[in-house]
């Protein structure tokens, strides 16, 4: 039987790194890593990696595309927490659109059969009503300059499909999480890990939908060869979403030392964040971002193969791992 040859960009990542020790694993994939240098190539991970430089309108992919029959595109401008460009928004469609363009066309050109994009919920928008979830097929309401971005992308990538044949199939996760995670998530085990009291023990109304690093991992493999993937947008999550007290609960649970929760009424808490300027971090921990994955379920048959409390011992066995060994 021959392997499935593989393109992953974004290798490096948090999503790319643990996707290819997945297909590496699985062994039925030849997998090929786009790196941005080569310091990774001397990590020992990467069995036949190839050196593209940044992802750019006009990066040279064609070494690394020789022989690929299908190119998972991981690689990506994300959030900025201290943005130095002039403007945020051509700097973002740069990259992630006449970037990933210019790699879907070079793509096309060298006989790629699937094209998979792992995109960003926030093309949907960036918050539901309660009981209200994102759909796959809703119309997009992207936001802010990475939303738009993404979006813009998957227009033209549909659009270079239905042109030339290359089937795309188009992923948007909500958060991920799992062993190693960093910024906020990783934030919110420190507190809880710290005993830290947090005064959020009254946000029990909303719903976060996450999924794990094990998960959207699988669920990307299953998009390689599945046929009813071809051309389909997908939204994925672990099955289940919390309130945010829940999750510091069932986090604080994981890690063996139980979430000191405040419950401060939420109306305190927008007002409070909006004085201090930080409205947006009171809407990510009060607001919902709930999503529904019939879709995914029903047409790909797809189950996340882990509960969310399952990738949330992972992620907590990691995170005491790390301190312990930081103590030596």
């Amino acid at each position: 039987m021959s392997l499935v040859k593989i393109l992953v960009t974004g290798a490096t990542g948090f999503v790319g790194s643990a996707l290819v020790d997945r297909l590496r694993s699985d062994g039925v994939f030849s997998v090929r890593t786009a790196l941005r240098d080569a310091v990774a190539i001397g990590q020992g991970r990467f069995d036949t990696p190839v050196v593209v430089g940044d992802l750019k309108p006009d990066t040279d992919w064609r070494h690394s595309l020789d022989g690929i029959q299908t190119v998972v595109h991981l690689a990506a401008r994300v959030h900025v927490m201290r943005e130095t460009a002039t403007d945020s928004l051509s700097e973002f469609r740069r990259v992630n659109v006449e970037g990933t363009v210019n790699l879907a066309r070079q793509a096309i050109s060298a006989g790629v059969r699937r094209f998979i994009f792992v995109s960003s919920i926030k093309v949907n928008g960036e918050s539901t009503l309660r009981g209200k979830p994102f759909h796959a097929d809703d119309a997009p309401s992207p936001i802010d300059p990475y939303g738009i971005s993404k979006y813009e992308a998957e227009i033209e990538l549909r659009r270079l499909a239905l042109e030339s044949g290359m089937e795309v199939v188009i992923i948007r996760p909500p958060l991920v999480y799992g062993p190693g995670v960093k910024a906020n998530f990783q934030t919110m085990i420190r507190w809880v890990w710290r005993g830290i009291p947090l005064p959020l023990g009254a946000v029990t109304s909303n719903r976060r939908s996450l999924v794990s690093l094990d998960n959207i991992v699988d669920f990307i493999v299953t998009c390689v060869n599945h046929p009813a993937a071809a051309n389909q947008t997908f939204l994925v999550s672990d099955g289940e979403s919390l309130s945010t007290a829940a999750l510091l609960q069932r986090m604080g649970e994981a890690l063996g030392r139980p979430a000191r929760l405040i419950p401060v009424p939420v109306s305190l808490l927008k007002l409070g964040a909006t004085m201090l300027g930080k409205s947006g971090v009171a809407q990510r921990l009060c607001g919902s971002l709930e999503v529904d994955i019939s879709k995914t379920q029903e047409l790909l048959g797809w189950i996340p193969p882990i509960s969310i409390d399952e990738g949330l011992r992972r992620t907590a066995a990691h995170w005491i791992q790390s301190e312990q060994a930081s103590r030596g």
